[in-house]
């Protein structure tokens, strides 16, 4: 009689544990899937990481409004602030694998956090989605890149500018990787054309006085400034400038600049710089008026719409089209599902390619007047070279 009541208990506890499992095996497969998002919301490239936020919750919310994925189950962002910072986005991405298990992580902005973030992916075979313009040669089976590379901006711009405005060239940027890459670019497609860069020059973050450096360009002789300094520091460096009276001598080409600059600057600092883009919110094409407007709806009529917008919307698409077509969440099989995906979001059909996960996009150049972002010139199609030539993936 004494082992009666153990042999009872061990009996209610075993068809308890069954009972668990039958019932908790449904509900799982209806968890949500998540994706994990590591931008920087402050630091300094928030500008960037705050649209690229709008463009992914866009998609989930359209996605999860059309079914989901995997006959019903729904798609979730767990979103981290990188505070542009590559220590931070190494822990933050970390994190979202390890203890929140995403599917996939969207981010960051900058070359620096994520050549940080790769080694990550790597380790933890997931993939990284990645939706900003960088200086492009990255070759990683885990990192898909929704961006322009110089093949598709500077290979164009700069001999644009070369015949518009002329071939003398000053290069200011931040002192890191992206825009030591896109001075090596800028260089080369200079000597294509005959030009010459008078002098190029790097900066920390954070610099609030750039009267010597717009000193040094206004002596230099330089018809065009490519100007690498994006965010809130680019911001006060074309305030100045301004100021210092040389927009009608040398022209601005502010690479990543986007519709941001037109809130931040008046339109008398914005006037007359130039950009590069695959996008711009005042694009006449039924896409790009049909992506902003459903920005709009659900974000409010104030909001800003860039290309950061539409590649981390893009990116999502991406994943979900990948998801289903593995037909389960295993990492390695919605990686090779990734490659050779053609969609259209605001600016024509644009195709991951399988061989480099790089992107065959639709440019254009851009100017800031009359106190907009307009298109000067539409590019077309530009198939860049592929990143993976002569490496192993």
């Amino acid at each position: 009689m004494m082992r009666t009541k153990p042999i009872r208990t061990l009996a209610l506890m075993v068809a308890g544990f069954i009972a668990f499992i039958a019932f908790s095996t449904p509900a799982m497969a209806s968890d949500p899937v998540k994706i994990g998002v590591v931008l920087p919301l402050s630091g300094g490239f928030e500008i960037y990481g705050n649209l690229g936020v709008r463009g992914a919750q866009m998609a989930v919310a359209e996605i999860n409004a059309a079914g989901g994925v995997l006959d019903g189950r729904k798609l979730e962002l767990v979103i981290e602030d990188n505070k542009t910072d590559p220590k931070t986005a190494v822990e933050k991405t970390k994190k979202l694998i390890l203890k929140d298990k995403v599917v996939a992580v969207m981010g960051p902005v900058s070359s620096a956090a994520r050549d940080a973030m790769t080694p990550v992916a790597d380790k933890y075979k997931t993939p990284l989605l990645y939706g900003i313009d960088y200086e492009g040669g990255v070759c990683n089976r885990y990192v898909f890149l929704y961006s322009a590379i110089p093949d598709h901006d500077m290979d164009k711009l700069i001999p644009y500018m070369g015949e518009q405005y002329g071939k003398s060239f000053y290069i200011f940027g931040y002192d890191y990787v992206w825009p030591h890459k896109m001075t090596e670019a800028i260089k080369r497609n200079a000597e294509k054309i005959g030009g010459k860069i008078e002098a190029v020059e790097y900066t920390p973050f954070g610099v609030k006085d750039y009267a010597p450096t717009i000193q040094k360009i206004a002596k230099s002789g330089a018809k065009v400034l490519i100007l690498i300094v994006p965010g809130a520091d680019g911001f006060t460096f074309i305030k100045q400038f301004t100021e210092f009276g040389l927009k009608d001598k040398v022209k601005i080409v502010a690479l990543a600049a986007d519709e941001n600059y037109l809130g931040a600057l008046t339109p008398e600092q914005s006037e007359g710089i130039f950009t590069a883009l695959p996008f711009l919110a005042s694009l006449d094409k039924p896409e790009a008026k049909n992506f902003v407007a459903r920005q709009k709806k659900m974000f409010g009529k104030d909001t800003v719409v860039t290309w950061a917008t539409c590649s981390h919307y893009g990116l999502v698409k991406m994943l979900a089209n990948a998801i289903n077509k593995a037909g389960s969440l295993d990492k390695e099989k919605i990686v090779d599902a990734m490659g050779d995906q053609t969609i259209t979001v605001g600016n024509g059909p644009e195709t991951m390619r399988a061989s480099d996960h790089h992107m065959i996009l639709n440019m254009l150049i851009g100017e800031f007047t009359g106190g907009k972002l307009v298109v000067k010139k539409d590019l077309g199609q530009i198939k860049p070279s592929n990143q993976c030539a002569g490496k192993k993936m």
